[in-house]
């Protein structure tokens, strides 16, 4: 007997999926501010779904997959902890030098300062100097580095980063500094810039370095507390944390360098999709993922979703390789509003889980997405979560009454709608950004739509960009949990290594053999078989002369002299795959700048054999409401139970339990492997 279970926490619910034996069940429970309430609330939905009691139910699970928001709530919000920060003797105010603070449209007067991590008051620097080779100018004394640590810690500090100079060439005086804390101050968590993320570029480093050391008290006070209240529970096997780079740790791991969680919730969807795409025979995929909060975006191709190396978090870049997935506050819960020129908004403040949109009865009084969805009667609010939770429409309307409609002097009905169409629309931007600014075009794509308010917007979004096919899966709702249980455990090791095609390849292996061998002992340490275990070589190239690189991968072992030329074939073809064929400069000298290794432990998911939607029962009805294309009202076929039907044309709307699925005219569903919607759009 086996009992999987996936958790996926989001700004405004908390998702949950438990495959037990093949069978498959879902639960859902409003997100809470201490995380972990509404994780033991999900789980409950869970208990219940499974008729098992708690004491038959946790010590079952052999398992636990945990995707969560508290590393993106704090860097969204800018809540850290009081982080310190150690850095080389002049080198004080790089994070506020930073790379000139410009936005996307490079206007001087528009130019604002980067979010600020730490307090200059907690910046101290240390006289230490190493050069861009690796060898000691100035050696680290060690009074004055408790000087240094002391002046810190007076200052407030609750955790500490040390980021030196060219600490990445030569570690020593950071594993100094690392010594010095573990006796004396061995209660004060730190991050050492060379082992958290050893690569050149001084400013990403040290961003890095001071987010992960800045989120480190906060992760582990959530951790403790949701672990304790696991444990008690009779919980026996480890928790698995989602990363950013598309794999999950253990939690042991992840404590060590908590900054990969950010974003781990939506990763988890995107592997879904991936897994998805493959299985339906998609070789082309765009993911959309719209929950309470946000939507993420993200592209698949060829089975492999975008991995970026100098991922941008919070606005800031930073040295992490992550999953490419494009994110707006486009939510179920995003607040529509009208701005100082009179014109109308949408997020990317959201209600939340509390109070919530207007339409929930828990206070909130301003209109957010799925108030105007309800206004428009495109949901049902005795049918909400499959009844589980009840909405007040008069709510709804009163609320886009006195917030939207009045000020633009609409009715609620247009009001209601166009909030809709404005959500499409920056929805659909999103897309674009991920297919068209990347060189892709979106109508080569399958859109695959999740997340609990996806299904009344992915058809539009896919006809806004030309998109013919939508699939909404059988687990929209709790996708990105699902996706959680079908991820493969991943580490990564990186080492800026400065290698041209005239050094002996030689050098080149043997960086990649000390890489190899720090997987080896992750391998190792987290009991992978050898059968399960997956290495894959990669290297950040670029022509001399260039900012930014192109990742390439590399034979798996044994780089020899004669393996070169296949290098160098690689990286210009994936360098015109980014850029366009015929940019490459093939007549410049190319450089390796970092050598990266990618381990990875496959793991054994279960199948679903049953899915739940045997012995459904289909009954259709009809609504009164606004039709999303047109924003006329219109009588529009409402199916329930839809997997007995099975096929059905457009316009209509299909409820299940926790998701509404809107098709529009001139289009046509139907139930495909046991449970998915597809969805195809009219070909004009």
């Amino acid at each position: 007997m086996t009992l999987h279970v996936g958790i996926d926490v989001g700004g405004t619910f908390t998702d949950a999926v438990a495959v037990h034996d093949g069978r498959a069940v879902r639960g859902k429970a409003f997100s809470t501010p201490d995380v972990t309430t509404g994780i033991l609330d999900a789980l409950a939905v869970l208990e219940n779904r499974l008729e098992v009691g708690e004491r038959a139910f946790y010590p079952q699970i052999d398992r636990f997959v945990l995707g969560n928001t508290i590393v993106t709530n704090a860097v969204d919000e800018h809540k850290y902890s009081a982080v310190g920060l150690l850095t080389t003797q002049g080198f004080r105010d790089t994070l506020r030098i930073a790379r000139s603070a410009r936005d996307d449209e490079r206007d001087p007067h528009r130019m604002t300062p980067p979010p600020e991590i730490v307090d200059r008051n907690r910046i101290v620097e240390v006289p230490e100097r190493v050069d861009a080779h690796g060898e000691v100018l100035v050696p680290l004394d060690e009074d004055a580095l408790g000087q240094a640590v002391n002046r810190v810690v007076q200052a407030g500090a609750e955790s500490l980063a040390v980021c030196l100079l060219w600490s990445f060439r030569n570690p020593q005086h950071e594993q100094e500094v690392g010594k010095y804390l573990e006796i004396h101050h061995p209660g004060l968590p730190y991050t050492l810039s060379s082992s958290l993320t050893p690569v050149y570029r001084e400013y990403e480093r040290m961003v890095t370095t001071t987010l992960d050391a800045a989120v480190k008290p906060i992760v582990a006070k959530h951790f403790d507390h949701l672990a304790n209240e696991l444990a008690q529970r009779g919980l026996r096997t480890r928790v698995q944390i989602m990363q950013v780079h598309g794999g999950f740790l253990s939690v042991e791991e992840t404590s060590k360098a908590p900054i990969g969680m950010f974003n781990s919730g939506p990763v988890g969807g995107v592997t879904g999709a991936r897994l998805l795409g493959h299985h339906l025979g998609r070789q082309r995929v765009l993911t959309a993922d719209m929950g309470g909060t946000s939507l993420d975006a993200a592209a698949i191709i060829d089975d492999e979703f975008r991995v970026l190396p100098r991922a941008e978090i919070g606005s800031l870049p930073t040295s992490l390789t992550a999953v490419d997935i494009e994110t707006i506050g486009a939510g179920g819960g995003s607040l529509a509003w009208v701005d100082k020129r009179g014109v109308l908004r949408v997020g990317p403040q959201s209600a939340g889980s509390v109070p919530g949109p207007a339409c929930y009865g828990k206070g909130g009084e301003l209109p957010a997405v799925t108030d105007a969805t309800l206004a428009m009667g495109l949901l049902n609010p005795d049918y909400y979560l499959g009844g589980t939770v009840t909405l007040y429409e008069e709510k709804a309307r009163e609320a886009v009454l006195r917030h939207l409609a009045e000020p633009l002097s609409l009715t609620v009905d247009d009001a209601a709608h166009g909030v809709y169409r404005l959500a499409v629309s920056q929805m659909a931007n999103a897309v674009r950004k991920i297919t068209v600014n990347r060189g892709h075009d979106p109508r080569e794509f399958t859109l695959v739509g999740f997340g609990g308010a996806c299904g009344l917007f992915a058809a539009a979004i896919a006809a806004e960009m030309g998109v013919g096919e939508v699939i909404i899966p059988r687990d929209a709702a709790v996708f990105s949990a699902y996706g959680l249980m079908h991820a493969d455990s991943v580490f990564s090791a990186v080492q800026t290594t400065p290698w041209t095609f005239a050094d002996p390849a030689s050098d080149l292996e043997k960086e990649f053999a000390s890489l190899e061998a720090r997987a080896e002992e992750w391998f190792e340490s987290e009991g992978i078989s050898e059968q399960q275990r997956e290495v894959y070589r990669e290297a950040d190239m670029k022509f001399v002369g260039q900012i930014f690189e192109v990742t390439t991968r590399l034979p798996s072992k044994n780089f020899k002299e004669q393996d070169k030329d296949l290098l160098r074939q690689r990286f210009i073809a994936d360098y015109e795959a980014e850029f366009g064929s015929g940019t490459a400069w093939t007549e410049a000298e190319i450089l390796l700048v970092n050598s990266r290794v990618q381990a990875i432990g496959r793991t054994e998911a279960q199948q679903i054999t049953d899915n739940g939607r045997g012995g459904e029962q289909h009954s259709t009805d009809r609504r009164d409401c606004i039709d999303p294309a047109t924003g006329q009202r219109r009588s529009i076929e409402v199916h329930r139970g839809f997997a007995a039907l099975g096929k059905a044309q457009g316009p209509c709307l299909l409820e299940e339990p926790d998701t509404t699925v809107y098709v529009p005219a001139g289009a046509d569903v139907e139930m495909v492997d046991g449970g998915h919607f597809l969805i195809r759009q009219n070909a004009s």
